[in-house]
């Protein structure tokens, strides 16, 4: 088992950028896929970003690429997203998600991950 802890949320202005953390703890980090997503109120959770075991295979979700960047330190058990060029449809709250899978394969949909932070709040102004 894996418990995660979101951070790095804040207030941002459109155009700027965020790096948000995910720190964990529990044995067999290494053989996780790690995920980032995000739910804005009364919308269905998004799929925003995933990344391997081994950083092997990253997937992003259309509505990030080339903005956001996934990367993930397992000597530190975190996993990165940085934000940039952001845009006031990215408030959400963004969540880390882990799915115990050590293949090359990425899953996009929420309910493929067993274990999830808190959230934190991402805020995007005009």
């Amino acid at each position: 088992q894996v418990q995660l802890a979101e951070a790095g949320g804040g207030l941002a202005q459109a155009g700027g950028s965020l790096r948000l953390s995910c720190a964990g703890s529990g044995s067999g980090w290494s053989s996780y896929a790690m995920a980032w997503f995000r739910q804005a109120p009364g919308k269905d959770r998004e799929f925003v970003a995933a990344i391997n075991w081994n950083s092997a295979k990253i997937l992003y979700g259309d509505s990030v690429k080339g903005r956001f960047t996934i990367s993930r330190d397992n000597a530190k058990k975190t996993v990165y997203l940085q934000m940039s060029s952001l845009k006031p449809e990215d408030t959400a709250l963004y969540y880390c998600a882990a799915k115990y899978f050590s293949g090359n394969y990425l899953y996009t949909g929420p309910n493929e991950y067993e274990y999830w932070g808190q959230g934190t709040q991402v805020t995007v102004s005009s």
